[in-house]
């Protein structure tokens, strides 16, 4: 079975938190998928080309809809300036949301939270995030919660890149108990 991971991002990404999950998820043996503006390469806040080698299938939002399902993860990394023009896209927001109805694995850091909350999918949920965006979350209707980080479903959600390396190690525990579910399901 091939493995397959999903990011999206955009210009002015937080360079931690695409490049930290990106290299730990390819060593894990997914393949990757990165999703860019028009599909075109951008920079972090840092200065980190965006993607940042050859080892990823780069698409544009508007794939997104024909992309359909073909990955197991997604991620949404964070960085204020580029989620202020992300969660303006109605194709990526539509997009996320319906990856939450297939109860598909979503793992956000810091700001990436903006598009949990523009695609409307944290409503009674425990959700971490960036603290500035603390009374966001709550008014979206979720529960903010100070963790390094927080699952609550099919979101694994952090606040900051310094829980990057916990943060990932439970997107990859909880991709290997669906994992487990799926196999003993699919024996019925």
């Amino acid at each position: 079975m091939t493995k397959r991971a999903l990011i999206i991002t955009g210009n002015l990404v937080q360079d931690h938190e695409y490049i930290y999950p990106y290299y730990r998820l390819l060593e894990e043996g997914f393949e990757m998928i990165v999703a860019l503006k028009d599909g075109a390469s951008c920079e972090g806040i840092l200065g980190t080309k965006i993607p940042s080698d050859d080892r990823c299938r780069v698409i544009s939002y508007e794939e997104l809809s024909n992309f359909g399902d073909d990955a197991d993860i997604m991620v949404l990394p964070g960085g204020a300036k580029a989620m202020e023009k992300l969660r303006q896209e109605p194709i990526v927001l539509n997009y996320i949301r319906d990856w939450d109805i297939q109860g598909k694995i979503i793992a956000s850091i810091c700001h990436g939270a903006q598009l949990l909350i523009s695609a409307k999918i944290v409503q009674g949920r425990n959700i971490s995030a960036y603290y500035s965006i603390k009374d966001d979350v709550n008014n979206a209707g979720a529960n903010y919660v100070d963790a390094g980080f927080v699952t609550d479903r099919n979101i694994v959600s952090s606040p900051h890149y310094k829980y990057l390396g916990d943060w990932m190690k439970e997107v990859l525990r909880l991709f290997e108990v669906q994992q487990k579910n799926d196999k003993e399901n699919s024996n019925f």
